[in-house]
């Protein structure tokens, strides 16, 4: 309970309520007294200038300051302040408190936490100064009980409404908001369940076009590269097995023959018997150089060679093959081309790869050409033929692991599908990219670049 979504929103919405509504009462609180305060300093000036009145009254009619103590003492339990006041000479002839009377007056008394309050002091009849007050007091009592009683009276029940009806309103949103949220999430859990069961076929059907639809496409996207990957994976099972199959069979069949003396170990049985190993042996290349290259450890000596001359190494190895099938062959290269840096045993393979695989798919009366042009600080290579040519929909994928546009798996063109594959690994491993054009019955040109030695 406590880790679901539900109860994390509806925890975040009360937090928040609480948090806003306390932040406003506290600075509502805060306003509350300082306007009481301001309130109560203007109320005791007010009252302060009204004693200063009637003092100067009482002397203008008494001529004297006889007789003003009692109504000093009254004042001052009145307002609730010490009031103190002396003559021209500063002798105090009057004090609220009793205690100065008669003394010369010199400063608020030593312990009193009161100041005096300013712009009071002489006492002047239009004639003459007539003696000085002095009024001292403390700040209005409780006003921090006053300020939370004004503050919770007057908005307090608002508070307390809009808190519940706030609470009430996280409640409906939490419901609401969980169930939009939840719903993608649910589809996705059940569909990653799905997965882990090896059903590939699962897809989350939520269109939006917020984070949860980013999600949502991304994992249907992810879900259609695991799907094709498990295809290609059968496939490949299908296929290795079948590659392995015809070489074995035809090896313990002759090695059976042999050994009961059907056949005779001359040259021709031993030639078969080597190419039915050397086809095994060139699908196991395959594999382990897949395998070092998925796992980043395909060593690479760079050093810079002449492309020119592995271009013809290549051309004349493929030549008697290609011309065994009825095909021409031929480079069409610069008289002079810059060095690259590569590792020419690779660059080798990636060569002799693309131009088997042009004899393949080419049938008898074809042409395969070789091409390298420089561009900028790049040497391209174009390995073009006349054959068969590539479907659109296949062209996406045609440098998959396994992956064969001939589904037949005749030993003839269907192949173990993985020499495309390993000569791009190759060449993106030389820092280059190799892509390819094709159209269904004109041909197929696959280019690849390789960056110039500096």
């Amino acid at each position: 309970m406590f880790h679901s979504l539900n109860f994390r929103l509806l925890s975040a919405f009360t937090l928040v309520i609480i948090v806003i509504m306390g932040s406003v009462f506290f600075f509502t609180y805060q306003t509350t007294r300082g306007e009481i305060n301001r309130f109560g300093d203007r109320v005791a000036a007010l009252q302060d200038r009204r004693v200063q009145l009637e003092m100067t009254r009482y002397y203008q009619f008494a001529r004297t300051w006889e007789g003003i103590q009692p109504f000093v003492v009254q004042w001052g339990k009145l307002y609730g302040r010490r009031i103190i006041l002396t003559d021209i000479q500063g002798t105090v002839v009057a004090d609220s408190d009793e205690k100065l009377v008669g003394r010369a007056y010199t400063a608020p008394e030593p312990g009193q936490p009161m100041m005096p309050v300013p712009g009071f002091g002489p006492i002047i009849t239009p004639n003459q100064p007539i003696g000085a007050l002095h009024v001292t007091h403390g700040d209005l009592p409780d006003i921090n009980r006053a300020s939370l009683q004004i503050t919770f009276n007057t908005i307090g029940r608002f508070f307390l409404y809009g808190g519940l009806l706030a609470i009430a309103i996280a409640i409906l949103l939490t419901f609401l908001l969980s169930r939009r949220i939840l719903a993608p999430v649910r589809a996705l859990t059940g569909a990653v369940r799905g997965f882990g069961k090896g059903d590939f076929t699962r897809r989350v059907d939520f269109q939006d076009k917020g984070e949860l639809g980013e999600l949502a496409s991304s994992f249907n996207s992810m879900a259609e590269d695991l799907e094709r990957t498990e295809r290609l994976r059968r496939n490949m099972v299908a296929d290795v097995a079948h590659e392995l199959r015809t070489p074995l069979s035809n090896l313990s069949g002759y090695l059976e023959a042999i050994r009961d003396g059907v056949v005779q170990p001359d040259e021709a049985t031993i030639r078969s018997l080597s190419e039915e190993s050397a086809t095994l042996s060139r699908l196991v290349n395959d594999l382990q150089e897949l395998s070092l290259s998925d796992a980043g450890e395909l060593k690479l000596v760079i050093q810079p060679d002449d492309l020119t001359r592995l271009v013809r190494e290549s051309v004349t190895a493929l030549q008697a093959k290609a011309a065994a099938k009825g095909l021409t062959l031929a480079a069409d290269l610069p008289e002079a081309l810059p060095e690259v840096n590569i590792d020419s045993h690779r660059i080798r393979q990636v060569l002799y790869n693309l131009l088997e695989n042009a004899v393949a798919h080419t049938p008898a009366g074809g042409r395969i050409t070789v091409t390298a042009r420089q561009r900028e600080k790049s040497l391209y290579v174009s390995v073009a033929d006349t054959g068969e040519g590539i479907p659109a929909e296949d062209l996406p994928m045609i440098f998959e692991r396994f992956y064969r546009v001939d589904k037949s798996r005749t030993r003839a063109t269907g192949g173990s599908g993985l020499g495309l594959t390993i000569a791009k690994r190759l060449v993106e491993a030389h820092g280059g990219t190799i892509e390819v054009r094709s159209q269904p019955g004109q041909g197929s040109a696959f280019t690849f670049n390789l960056l110039l030695a500096t």
